[in-house]
């Protein structure tokens, strides 16, 4: 019997010890999955409705519970740990509602004695593969619009984060949801992910993670021709204009960057300053960055917890000397904190100035505290810059130019874009991104639409007289 050990990476302590699903388990729940489908797809709307907002009341009922377990596996302070629960909250109310407007329509038909009908079914069983840095908000922005539409779910959690899955599908079950409809699995993502693209039973998969796992599975499910909605890797830009709230654009930056020490796939990765504020927003994003406090989530006063573990650690630690190699200036930062025997890792918060496009740290996703800042003399060279890597999931910018605004928009290639705003993802918004960084929309209207088929009927009228 395979066991997988969950640890709190502040401390290295062993949380908790769970058995890991062997290969006739898994296919056992997507059988299980597969075959609850019929009953639960014909569940009327109202009734689906009214099963998921029970699940939202014990997850506000439970939230402090499940905000410790997300902090004490992932690392991240307890307060945004809270703010997690509610933003999971608000995808199972958002899906909730929408359960109950899945609209088909009528078509005017091209002969008199023809009718057309437009219908939306269940695609059938699907997988959530959820990441470890949100790990409960990633499973809900899954379940709950696949369980709207009528589908049967099994969630997939990252090895590193499964004990707030755990809880979220306990409390799903607890709430009347039948437990061969919402189902988890433990495991390896390397070793069963076969399972699930190989799986004919398995109809939709809906991954967020690397861009790297995230080609793999496409083409693995391929063979099968499954429905597929990826989140994939990003890399976003912060385009600072000269004429921006420099105040405003220096608090927006400290918060959508150190959120989760670094480590979401959201954060800004690239800040791209007009030269002639330079100099002004360093200075003031240095005395925030200084003053925030590192250390284990579970304690209050915790800005910054730690790296999740050694090889995101290692990531991170070398884009920073690499960048000190080729001419980059450390501003604030570059203190480390790792006890290798307890497996935690901690890196300060870091700003580096004269940056330049060549190094590894402008090219490549960085997951941890790190801010680069680099200059632009023209909105074209800056967007040049933005749009630059493979990566299009989101993009901020701080301008009070409205004509600027909307030639930014138009032009930086990105699914999500914060315009003085750094914190754009909401439950009802469509969340994703183009290019490498991803496939479909999760959230919002759109959110539900990958779980759902749409078929069409052509009636004949003719009446014989």
């Amino acid at each position: 019997m395979a066991m997988m050990e969950v640890s709190n990476p502040a401390t290295g302590e062993v949380i908790e010890v769970l058995k890991t699903d062997s290969e006739n388990e898994v296919l056992e729940k997507i059988r299980r999955g597969h075959a609850a489908q019929s009953d639960w797809k014909r569940l009327d709307a109202h009734e689906k409705s009214r099963l998921l907002k029970e699940w939202s009341r014990l997850v506000e009922d439970n939230k402090e519970a499940l905000a410790n377990i997300i902090t004490s596996e992932s690392g991240k302070p307890i307060r945004e740990s809270i703010g997690e629960v509610a933003y999971a909250k608000s995808y199972i109310d958002w899906y909730a509602e929408e359960a109950k407007r899945i609209y088909g329509r009528t078509i005017p038909a091209n002969s008199a004695n023809k009718e057309i009908l437009i219908a939306k079914q269940p695609v059938g069983l699907a997988i959530g593969i959820a990441p470890w840095n949100f790990p409960a908000a990633m499973i809900t922005r899954k379940a709950a619009p696949a369980l709207a539409a009528g589908c049967t779910f099994i969630a997939k959690p990252a090895e590193e984060t499964p004990l707030t899955t755990v809880k979220l599908v306990e409390l799903a079950l607890e709430a009347g949801i039948p437990e061969d409809v919402f189902q988890y699995i433990n495991g390896y993502g390397h070793e069963i992910g076969h399972l699930f693209t190989g799986s004919e039973l398995v109809r939709k998969i809906s991954f967020t993670g690397s861009t790297e796992v995230g080609k793999k599975l496409i083409q693995a499910s391929a063979n099968t021709v499954k429905h597929v909605s990826m989140e994939l890797g990003g890399h976003a830009p912060l385009i600072v204009n000269a004429d921006a709230d420099l105040d405003f654009a220096v608090d927006q930056t400290l918060a959508a960057k150190f959120r989760n020490a670094g480590q979401t796939c959201i954060c800004p990765n690239r800040v791209i300053v007009h030269e002639s504020i330079e100099a002004a927003f360093t200075e003031k994003l240095r005395e925030k960055v200084a003053a925030l406090k590192m250390g284990n989530g579970l304690e209050a006063d915790t800005d910054i917890g730690p790296v999740i573990n050694e090889e995101g650690y290692n990531k991170i630690y070398n884009q920073i000397r690499e960048a000190e190699s080729k001419g980059a200036t450390v501003v604030c930062g570059n203190a480390f904190d790792t006890d290798p025997e307890k497996q935690t890792y901690f890196i300060e918060p870091t700003v580096l100035s004269n940056v330049s496009e060549d190094m590894l740290i402008m090219q490549e996703e960085t997951f941890g505290p790190v801010i680069p800042i680099t200059t632009f003399n023209s909105i074209d060279r800056a967007i040049e810059i933005a749009n630059g890597t493979p990566y299009g999931l989101a993009a901020y910018f701080f301008t009070n130019d409205y004509r600027l605004g909307k030639y930014l928009h138009e032009n930086l290639e990105f699914g999500v874009i914060g315009w003085n705003d750094g914190a754009p993802s909401a439950a009802h918004a469509p969340f994703g991104g183009m290019k490498e960084s991803g496939l479909g929309r999760e959230g919002g209207i759109e959110g539900i639409e990958g779980y759902l088929e749409t078929k069409y009927i052509s009636i004949g009228n003719h009446i014989q007289k």
